[in-house]
């Protein structure tokens, strides 16, 4: 068992209705490291600046992350990303974006970054992820997170990126942009014609769908009485759902994508009900796994009696 994510490692500063934070540790790669780490070995490969300092390198490890193919530049900056959401949390506001040194990014893979069984390439250039892709020939499983930016300025890179991996995970109107399909399943349908064999589709606090050739299930996103900052609740989504799949022992049915659907509905949940990695970095598997068992008795159908 072994997972592997190539993303942004940051610092965000955020502001919501319910409170705010000047400088907290973020980035794609953390919030899905952090998810995974529940679950399997995971690897972040990614670059940061000098400001990255222990305290932040504690917080993954101490969740068991390997770290070692996390770059850190002499004399550079880190990735910093500010923003703001209003009561629609499912709408960020960009105020500033530093790229730093992830700026000139070019992924550095450890030969046990390489092995993964399981790869995630996270929201980066789409030429960039077909590098890590080529270099990581032996996952069994690989999958892919983008963006309206690259559909817009790189869509001919990124199609054939979504061509070389097994399932894509983007927001239902990204897959729907990136088709020119209005109908949501018609367009996860033109996804997996393109080559993956699952089409992941986030939608906020309503939840997300999965796609595959034998069929279609959905789950809601689980109510929740404390949401205070929505920030990295994708990236903690995908880490749930790929880190349940690396650590799954048994063939990767239908079934077990539905379970790892619902474990990635689980620890978004938690990473939103406090403002950056707070919440997750104090997680226990004991929460995971209790809040799985209540969404599960949450979605349960029971058929209606038949007319007589």
């Amino acid at each position: 068992m072994s997972l592997t994510v190539v993303g942004s490692i940051a610092f965000d500063a955020v502001k919501t209705p319910f409170g705010e934070r000047e400088r907290m540790l973020g980035g794609a790669a953390v919030h899905f490291s952090l998810a995974a780490s529940f679950f399997t070995e995971v690897r972040p490969v990614g670059p940061v600046g000098e400001d990255f300092g222990a305290a932040e390198f504690e917080v993954l490890e101490r969740r068991g992350v390997h770290v070692e193919d996390i770059e850190r530049v002499p004399g550079g900056r880190s990735f910093f990303w500010r923003g703001r959401y209003e009561y629609d949390l499912n709408v960020a506001h960009t105020e500033d974006t530093q790229l730093g040194v992830f700026g000139e990014f070019e992924p550095k893979l450890s030969a046990a970054s390489r092995e993964a069984e399981t790869l995630f390439l996270a929201n980066i250039q789409p030429e960039l992820q077909r590098q890590v892709r080529a270099q990581c020939g032996t996952a069994h499983f690989s999958a892919l997170d983008s963006m309206n930016l690259w559909i817009e300025t790189a869509k001919d890179s990124l199609l054939a990126a979504i061509a070389e991996v097994d399932c894509l995970i983007v927001n239902d109107a990204e897959i729907r942009q990136l088709t020119g399909e209005s109908n949501l399943a018609r367009a996860a349908r033109a996804v997996m014609e393109l080559g993956p064999r699952a089409v992941v589709a986030k939608q906020g606090e309503y939840g997300a769908a999965l796609f595959t050739p034998d069929g279609f299930f959905a789950l809601p996103g689980i109510p929740l009485e404390d949401v205070r900052d929505p920030t990295g609740a994708g990236d903690s989504f995908a880490g749930g759902f790929l880190g349940y799949l690396d650590g799954h022992e048994g063939e990767l049915d239908e079934a077990s994508l539905r379970r790892a659907m619902g474990y990635g509905t689980v620890l978004a949940s938690f990473n939103v009900e406090r403002f950056g990695t707070e919440r997750v970095a104090a997680l226990t598997r004991e929460e995971i796994d209790g809040r799985l068992a209540e969404l599960h008795a949450m979605t349960r159908f029971e058929p209606l009696p038949a007319p007589r």
